[in-house]
């Protein structure tokens, strides 16, 4: 396998088609070979010239020219016909030449400059190697084969020149090698320099989204007096606080996720495959138009989605929301000076590849930029552009083993073609399975009241939820949910936030007033990261948008039984837990966070404090970053676990900004038990914190 991909690594080296290559290979090559029969026929009056050879070199060395019009089937596999027209071109000619001439002096001497001009067009020595045998076999081949055959008699010191060759051959893939290596360099640090500039451009779009929303708070917030009585903000103004409040989380999120794709992007693991899971087309799509950051709500009218048949796709959902921010950011872009412009998003599924398209009725893009679109660093038409969006997509939709492409008509349209292949039955059917056995465990036994007026509804969650086996029973309006609740017991309530009578706010109000501890999920049709603030306050543990996902579900339904917070009060409380940090405010966060279940918190700045710590106080768990003066996290979980101490088996789970494979298992080896991301998602907080108390 590994010798495998170092030939694919090879080919891919030694293949170095650009527009800079085609053009120097036309315009040196094609009037070269012209030329050269010529001078060498009728000015040197060497022995052989092939016009026929000459011709086909040189029509060759035009050909590359017009590789945007080649045929699909010549494009697809251009790379190919790039090794054939180097090799015919150069070793082979040359070669030809060489040895019909009876290893004349002056080809001699040309011999040695086609292997520079050969190094140079395939900086690769397993494909120089390979060209340039299959060149000279070739001319070899053919010498054997012409008639009349011709006697050969070379009086040149062959050893020396066979040191001269294999010299230049060895010097050259060095001079090729260290040159290589010196574009990489400023390749990089262009790409450095362009990320840089990516960061600044894609965070700005949510830090002014914060600061927006902070404003239309501060705008909605009653002036401030001692005496004054808030009690007079309006509910509407209230209901707007949420919803900007919501808004700024969600921009947040939105700029940390940014951040974290843009630092895979720089280390080159933006397609690792250890996180992929099985997501909705249809259901990843909606959110992804919900929370995408239109700037009017024009802007939000001339996008269109219709669903078609749904199928499913493996990857990442962040990954592929991005996918669909940049092509949306793209065609609003350039849709902003056409009055009637539209945005349509489409589904097809099919039996090799499903697809999805992305059409705007924009300006389209010209036939000369079409086939450099996703190149990186290349942008056509919008000004502060980085280049590298499209191919970061590229990158994505490949490592989800699918594709993109583009097709467009200048002043007509352009159209993004997302491709996906299709998962078999067996593999969605495994997924499902290993989704439901994990949620049996916690739900198995169960009894769940479902509530909602719409019967499809009804009938497909109750689809969802019977292979757990739980009991089910249903209720169409608020005040039926509120009789049941009262008559029988039950351990979770899935209701619809629009239920008549009375709605999923003021069920969960009602509900945690009376004093009963029933966790409450809600589903909405409704962009559910606008609602999931007034959610929240209202008792409601979690919000699902419709469509749901099967594995949405069953994870919302079973974090909110086990984080149901009488159990958590429950199973947390008179536990100790040592947080360790030198960061006051990640400390306070992880108080707040946490100090609600009745844990008691203890503090440390950095690792030598936190052992000092437990040498005087029984600590049931530790949270403790990686990175820290005095003694780091590190260096500290090894001296707990190496050490005869009475706490040498206490729980850690270790934080850190950095979420790359290294630095987690750096941590796993030290001795810590799990690790955190930060910032620090609360659920995922309280999640590791249950699992290790």
């Amino acid at each position: 396998m590994k010798l495998l991909s170092y030939i694919k690594k090879s080919i891919r080296e030694g293949t170095q088609v650009s527009k800079f290559n085609t053009l120097a290979a036309a315009l040196l090559g094609a009037p070269a070979h012209f030329f050269f029969y010529f001078t060498f026929k009728y000015g040197f009056h060497l022995p052989y010239e092939n016009f026929t050879l000459r011709l086909i070199a040189t029509l060759l060395c035009l050909s590359v020219l017009f590789k945007d019009r080649f045929p699909e089937f010549i494009n697809r596999n251009f790379p190919w016909f790039w090794h054939a027209f180097l090799i015919f071109v150069l070793p082979f000619i040359f070669t030809v030449n060489l040895v019909m001439n009876n290893f004349h002096e002056l080809w001699l001497y040309w011999e040695i400059f086609m292997l520079f001009v050969l190094i140079s067009f395939v900086p690769n020595w397993l494909m120089f190697l390979i060209d340039l045998i299959i060149g000279v076999a070739g001319a070899i081949l053919l010498y054997f084969l012409s008639v009349p055959h011709i006697e050969l008699h070379p009086t040149f010191n062959i050893p020396l020149y066979a040191i001269v060759i294999t010299f230049t051959i060895v010097a050259g893939i060095g001079f090729s090698y260290s040159n290589k290596k010196g574009i990489m360099a400023l390749e990089r640090n262009n790409a450095l320099q362009a990320l840089a500039g990516g960061i600044a451009h894609e965070m700005r779009n949510p830090l002014g989204q914060i600061r927006y929303n902070f404003d239309a708070i501060q705008q909605e917030l009653p002036f401030y007096h001692p005496e004054s009585d808030f009690s007079s903000i309006p509910v509407s103004g209230v209901e707007r606080i949420y919803q900007r409040v919501a808004q700024g989380q969600m921009a947040v999120n939105r700029g940390i996720q940014v951040i974290e794709m843009i630092l895979e992007e720089v280390k080159d693991s933006a397609s690792s495959k250890s996180t992929f899971s099985f997501y909705s087309i249809s259901a990843v799509t909606h959110k992804a138009l919900d929370e995408y950051s239109y700037e009017s709500e024009e802007e939000r009218q001339k996008v269109h989605f219709q669903d078609g048949e749904d199928f499913m796709f493996r990857g990442a959902e962040n990954m592929f929301i991005f996918v669909l921010f940049n092509l949306i950011l793209n065609a609003l872009y350039f849709l902003r000076s056409f009055p009637g412009g539209r945005i349509d998003i489409r589904l097809q599924p099919g039996e090799s590849l499903n697809r999805l398209y992305v059409r705007d009725n924009g300006p389209g893009v010209s036939s000369e930029n079409l086939g450099k679109l996703f190149d990186p660093f290349f942008t056509s038409g919008r000004k502060g552009g980085t280049g590298l969006g499209l191919a970061f997509c590229k990158r994505v939709m490949r490592s989800f083993g699918g594709d993109i492409i583009c097709n467009s008509v200048h002043g007509e349209f352009t159209e993004f073609v997302l491709s996906f292949p299709v998962l078999a039955d067996s593999e969605i059917a495994d997924y499902e399975a290993l989704l439901y056995t994990e949620s049996r465990l916690s739900l198995s036994g169960k009894r769940f009241l479902l509530a909602d007026d719409n019967p499809e509804i009804l009938a497909m969650i109750r689809r969802y939820l019977l292979p757990l086996g739980v009991d089910i029973d249903e209720a169409f309006t608020g005040s039926e949910v509120m009789e049941m609740i009262e008559s029988e017991r039950y351990d979770l309530l899935l209701v619809d936030l629009n239920l008549p009578v009375l709605d999923a706010f003021e069920l969960a109000y009602r509900i945690r007033g009376s004093g009963k501890h029933l966790p409450v999920v809600a589903y909405t049709a409704e962009p559910s990261y606008i609602l999931l603030g007034r959610a929240e306050k209202s008792g409601i543990q979690g919000l699902l948008s419709l469509p749901i996902a099967l594995a949405d579900l069953l994870h919302l339904v079973t974090a909110s039984i086990k984080e149901n917070p009488a159990i958590l009060q429950g199973s947390l409380g008179g536990k100790t837990l040592l947080v360790v940090d030198d960061s006051a405010v990640n400390r306070m966060i992880i108080r707040n966070i946490l100090q609600k279940f009745r844990l008691t918190i203890v503090e440390a700045v950095n690792g030598q404090e936190a052992m000092d710590t437990l040498e005087n106080h029984h600590c049931d768990l530790m949270l403790m970053d990686l990175q820290m003066p005095v003694l780091d996290g590190l260096e500290t979980a090894k001296r707990i676990r190496s050490g005869q101490w009475d706490y040498r088996n206490i729980p850690i789970i270790g934080m850190s900004g950095n979420s790359d494979p290294e630095t987690v298992q750096h941590a796993m080896l030290s001795g810590m038990n799990d690790y955190l991301l930060k910032p620090l998602d609360n659920r995922l907080l309280l999640k590791k914190v249950v699992a290790l108390i």
